[in-house]
């Protein structure tokens, strides 16, 4: 895995968090205990911070990014995810907040400023405005996203199931020598 610092600041990884060897993580970066960041991932805390929750997983091929403090951007945009969070594979966020127990489909993009709440299904390949907000308890699909229906208590527990998968997943990766080399 490649842990970089940048500007004397050097990612922080909770207890319990696996970083895949071929994933980057750059600068003002703190990742939740037991979460997990998959191969080819990339996450660049470099002009401003990310924060990733607890039991989160970032998925294969994802980028995540920041936006910097400027006359176009006043204070910027960190980028923020809760906790049991997945984000599937090749998902670009950039400068997001996203709340505890969302589902991200692959190939989607969410971007500055939007804010997904909690409980909440965005299906793959969506596109997140900036700024847009996503209430929470509805699945969102489309380019750009748009409200489809309520959630279901059924499709709401996978919420916890996945991330608990990915937690057994990343704790087997852990436990393995020659996957941590």
């Amino acid at each position: 895995m490649s842990i970089e610092s940048f500007e004397n600041l050097t990612p922080q990884l909770s207890e319990g968090v696996f970083v895949h060897n071929s994933a980057v993580v750059i600068g003002d970066v703190h990742i939740g205990k037991d979460s997990s960041v998959w191969p080819m991932s990339v996450i660049r805390g470099d002009i401003h911070q990310i924060r990733i929750g607890e039991r989160t997983s970032i998925q294969d091929g994802s980028v995540l990014h920041v936006t910097h403090d400027g006359p176009f951007n006043p204070g910027g945009f960190a980028c923020v995810i809760g906790n049991d969070v997945t984000v599937g594979h090749k998902v670009m966020l950039h400068g997001c907040t996203i709340r505890d127990r969302v589902l991200v489909g692959m190939g989607t993009i969410i971007m500055d400023g939007a804010v997904v709440e909690s409980d909440s299904i965005i299906g793959g390949g969506s596109l997140v405005p900036p700024g847009k907000i996503l209430q929470s308890g509805y699945l969102y699909v489309g380019s750009p996203v748009r409200q489809i229906r309520a959630l279901s208590e059924q499709e709401k527990s996978f919420f916890l199931y996945t991330a608990g998968k990915y937690k057994e997943l990343k704790d087997r990766y852990l436990a393995d020598p020659a996957a941590t080399t």
